[in-house]
């Protein structure tokens, strides 16, 4: 496969990916807001999810304050933020539409309604009525291009590349969503509604409220919480979970392409020996921001190993 084909399969799947978990973080942001009052909580959550994004540097330089409205423009629909939902929508129609051929009927149809319907839906996406109805779609496109992959697809190279896009994206969001809430998950079990509700807000970001309930039968508490979607592999967007597919799509890789192997395989079973070995009590003990940190920045080396070795042609 030539590179420039695998590269626009690869940050297909990942500004597919991207939009989704966005739209995401927005709509437990929002959900937060309407109960910061009753609640009398005095975390920013409009500034967590800039973090949470990773979209808290290019944010600041424009000046703006942290405001509500200001954050959801910026993350919804700004042009000159490469990561919003907008521009996430048009880069992944864009790197789908290079590689037609490579695409099946449905997701080709899947990634281009989705682009039609966001040109429609950007003139008042953001108001106060449309807002959650235009998150809920974001997501629902975002599902529906990822279901159309997994069915449709053939399991060879270009079904690889997409996939390692989507798992790659995954866990660097996962990754950040904890860090930004990394003070939320130090509070004690006892600290009150705050906390409690912050660990919910948590598990909705990744779907994963319900599965809390089914795998620990008991009341959230902030070690579990970590441990849920850091180590538990039932989670599809638990840190392991996606390395362990990121390492499974790299290997995949390898052995379609000759044997041709080299960082990003060593740096992908390094960061999944660690979270395969690892344990939530001593990722507590000696510092959760920490971890996640070394976490988030081997995300990015093993991004930048990708680039590297595969789709730099």
């Amino acid at each position: 496969m030539l590179s420039r084909t695998a590269d626009s399969l690869y940050w297909m799947g990942r500004y597919t990916e991207r939009a989704g978990n966005i739209a995401r973080g927005m709509q437990v942001a929002l959900r937060m807001a309407s109960l910061a009052g009753s609640l009398q909580k005095s975390r920013d959550e409009w500034h967590n999810l800039l973090v949470a994004t990773g979209a808290e540097h290019g944010f600041k330089a424009t000046g703006r304050g942290a405001t509500p409205e200001a954050v959801i423009a910026w993350l919804a629909l700004e042009t000159e933020n490469s990561s919003s939902i907008a521009n996430c929508i048009e880069a992944a129609r864009r790197n789908g539409r290079a590689v037609r051929t490579a695409l099946t009927v449905d997701m080709w149809e899947a990634l281009n309604d989705t682009w039609r319907e966001m040109r429609v839906r950007s003139a008042t996406a953001t108001g106060q009525d449309a807002l959650p109805g235009f998150l809920d779609w974001v997501r629902a496109r975002t599902l529906l291009f990822n279901g159309a992959a997994a069915d449709t697809m053939l399991r060879d190279q270009g079904w690889l590349f997409v996939h390692l896009g989507v798992m790659l994206e995954r866990a660097d969001n996962t990754a950040r969503l904890l860090d930004a809430k990394h003070e939320a998950l130090t509070a004690s079990k006892d600290e009150g509604t705050v906390a409690y509700a912050e660990w919910q807000a948590l598990l909705r970001s990744v779907s994963a409220l319900r599965s809390f309930q089914w795998v620990y039968h008991t009341r959230l508490e902030p070690k579990l919480v970590a441990e849920l979607m850091i180590f538990r592999p039932e989670l599809p967007r638990s840190l392991l979970a996606c390395h362990r597919r990121v390492l499974h799509a790299l290997e995949g890789i390898a052995e379609a392409t000759e044997g041709r192997r080299g960082d990003p395989q060593r740096i992908a079973a390094e960061i999944h020996d660690r979270l395969a070995k690892g344990r939530v009590e001593d990722i507590m003990a000696r510092g959760l921001h920490d971890w996640l940190t070394t976490q988030i920045d081997r995300n990015i080396e093993l991004g930048n190993a990708i680039q590297a070795l595969y789709l730099n042609g």
